[in-house]
């Protein structure tokens, strides 16, 4: 082999070793490309996070540009659906949007989950808050607070609330309320928010807590009845409700927060660019008034805030399920 021979090799070698090298980098310049972006939820279509989801899928694809859809994987108080999040490749076509009933609450609830949150995802940042509102059944004849914490303490063991599943939101958010009123109710486990909503409805159960979505239909047409909100704040879409802290349990707040995650490991330039894309989508006039008609409110938060906001999440949930003597049925 002439010396020219092995100097044209040399140099075809080194143009294929650039090339390869030059290929990771072109790709996630050209992200998303043509590619669909996924955001999974860990919750069945219908509720609350299914319609984040979509509404933010749909903002974002302007944004990127490029086609974002949901991939809805529902069970075991959503560890499914984040479970397949953290096995995913780290290249910005799958996402997650999360709840803090999952990412905050059920590490506390499901040791054997198969990932752990700090170091399975990178938060993209948190993306919206709901409040959660306590209702009562119509038969059961009680207006407020004071009305359903007396009866329960006349009636011990005759009350009981229904939830969607150990470790959901509505399930902590009653275990932290009967906490602080002193009371006991019994839980009857539902599969899904809707059937214990319907037991809500028709009085199997007297007491549940319901997000925005499902409940402000349900109050206006007089099948439940709306005594407390969870946040520390009235709702403008049901200003005479008030909030549970205003009515004898200062400091109570137990909301829904969603949250938009990224395996761990996806490039930063990645995140950096959905935290901007969707900043950009959550200050949109036609994103915020659909989420306001639903009680949602936008809460927009960055990258380098998520660990912060998770560890003190953590610890407040991980506290009440340690009081209250929570474990999974």
């Amino acid at each position: 082999m002439t010396q020219l021979t092995r100097r044209g090799l040399g140099a075809a070698s080194l143009g294929l070793l650039a090339g390869a090298t030059a290929r990771p980098a072109l790709a996630q310049d050209a992200w998303p490309g043509t590619r669909p972006v996924t955001i999974v939820v860990s919750w069945a279509p219908g509720g609350s996070s299914d319609f984040t989801a979509r509404l933010l899928a749909q903002h974002l694809s302007r944004e990127l540009p490029g086609n974002v859809v949901v991939d809805n994987r529902p069970g075991a108080s959503g560890t499914i659906g984040h479970a397949s999040v953290a096995r995913a490749r780290p290249d910005g076509y799958t996402l997650l949007l999360g709840v803090n009933s999952t990412y905050a609450m059920s590490r506390h609830l499901f040791p054997q989950r198969g990932y752990d949150d700090e170091r399975a995802f990178a938060g993209i940042g948190r993306v919206a808050i709901s409040p959660i509102f306590l209702c009562v059944s119509t038969a059961l004849g009680v207006r407020d607070i004071a009305g359903l914490v007396d009866r329960a303490k006349r009636e011990p063991g005759r009350l009981s609330y229904g939830s969607s599943g150990a470790g959901s939101s509505a399930h902590l958010a009653t275990e932290l309320f009967l906490r602080a009123a002193g009371i006991d109710i019994q839980n009857v486990t539902y599969r899904g928010g809707a059937p214990a909503v319907q037991a809500l409805v028709t009085n199997e159960v007297q007491v549940a807590f319901v997000d925005g979505v499902t409940a402000l239909p349900l109050i206006a047409a007089g099948q439940i009845v709306a005594i407390g909100i969870s946040s520390l704040e009235r709702n403008s879409l049901a200003p005479t409700v008030p909030t549970i802290a205003e009515s004898g349990f200062p400091g109570f707040e137990a909301t829904t927060n969603w949250s938009l995650l990224a395996p761990a490991g996806t490039p930063q330039p990645i995140i950096d660019r959905l935290a901007a894309a969707k900043s950009a989508v959550l200050r949109t006039p036609e994103v915020i008034e659909r989420m306001r008609q639903v009680a949602i409110v936008p809460m927009d938060g960055t990258p380098a805030q998520f660990p912060e906001y998770l560890a003190s999440e953590s610890a407040k949930w991980g506290e009440v399920i340690r009081s209250r003597g929570i474990t999974l049925e």
